[in-house]
């Protein structure tokens, strides 16, 4: 079959090549991930929404060639959305802004299996409304420490009186997101989230680690603030992710946390359970949380323990008050340089 036609809310999207296997593993087609899509829209709509996003494009199924396309192709019909965002670089994007389900299904046409949406929106890209901590188990660990490590986090936020929402990262990992207000930039925002990795590591130091260098993980569970910096994104929930058996980034809820198994969401349960369900996150934009709380607490990291910003991405350029981006093994090697900072 070379093209049809899908009819999503009041728009026709073509859908060319809809019978060719996009997942191995389990058969599944370029047609059942549109179907998918389809089957949640509600729900990966509301994690798009008005989001800048990055498409993981795998125009021959997830064992082919991968395309991470920020930029929108320049033939784009009228009613796709889209926004001008800006990159550590300097470089400026027009990417892709969802606001509506036809525009993730002409994204799925492009091959797009993975959503990665920006925590900020188009009418604010500077200032993220999203504070996302990602649980991602090193070498050693799985799913069963991030369990233990979300359990934790929940305390905590709770303790700061912010409400996070859970979902699976689509494999070993668990992320968590918390609306805040879009009142600080990403910067900031950063920050606050090193200052809640930090504070889990002092609450359990064998399972969990804030270390942005491997090297000194160990067998733990990295909680990625990095994360949270300008044009660092996660899968979005909902999104499907690029292994053969097409796993899904599921939205849980809190008391499901104990009973999950994160290789259970797939493109074939998940419509399902969506179904009786529901977008168990339906309610993530009722509040919006002060960040304040947090940023205090980095104050205080620095003040009482010392414990200034850590180091960025590679793609960064140096920001102002990070320590040097030096691996701790390859600083010991050269005397009088210093140790870097976690």
């Amino acid at each position: 079959m070379t093209a049809i036609e899908l009819q999503v809310g009041d728009r026709m999207v073509r859908l060319s090549n809809p019978d060719k296997i996009y997942f191995p593993g389990c058969g599944a087609t370029k047609l059942d991930l549109a179907r998918y899509y389809v089957a949640v829209g509600p729900g990966i709509v509301r994690a798009l929404y008005e989001r800048p996003c990055t498409l993981q494009r795998f125009p021959d199924g997830v064992d082919g060639k991968v395309i991470f396309q920020k930029r929108v192709p320049p033939a784009h019909p009228p009613w796709v959305s889209t926004v001008v965002v800006t990159f550590p670089s300097g470089r400026r994007a027009e990417e892709l802004c969802v606001t509506d389900l036809a525009q993730v299904i002409w994204a799925v046409n492009l091959g797009t299996v993975v959503f990665h949406p920006w925590p900020s929106r188009r009418a604010d890209p500077e200032h993220p409304d999203e504070l996302r901590i990602d649980l991602d188990p090193q070498p050693g660990t799985g799913f069963a420490e991030a369990r233990k490590v979300g359990h934790l986090a929940r305390e905590l936020l709770a303790e700061l009186g912010y409400r996070g929402y859970p979902k699976t990262s689509g494999g070993r990992g668990l992320h968590i997101y918390v609306r805040i207000q879009p009142r600080w930039d990403f910067v900031d925002v950063r920050r606050a989230a090193l200052a809640f990795a930090r504070e889990i590591e002092r609450r359990a130091p064998t399972l969990a680690t804030s270390a942005w260098w491997k090297e000194q993980r160990g067998a733990k569970v990295f909680i990625d603030f990095n994360q949270n910096a300008r044009d660092r994104t996660i899968a979005a929930a909902y999104s499907v992710r690029a292994n053969s058996s097409a796993t899904v980034s599921a939205p849980i809820r809190w008391e499901e946390l104990d009973d999950v198994d994160p290789r259970d969401f797939t493109i074939a349960t998940m419509p399902p359970r969506f179904a009786v369900l529901g977008d168990v996150h339906a309610s993530i934009d009722d509040v919006a949380h002060d960040l304040t709380p947090l940023l205090e607490m980095a104050e205080r990291d620095l003040r009482d323990r010392g414990l200034g910003d850590a180091p960025y991405p590679p793609n960064f350029p140096k920001m102002p008050g990070e320590p040097r981006r030096v691996q701790p093994s390859r600083a010991a090697r050269r005397p009088g340089k210093g140790t870097p900072t976690r």
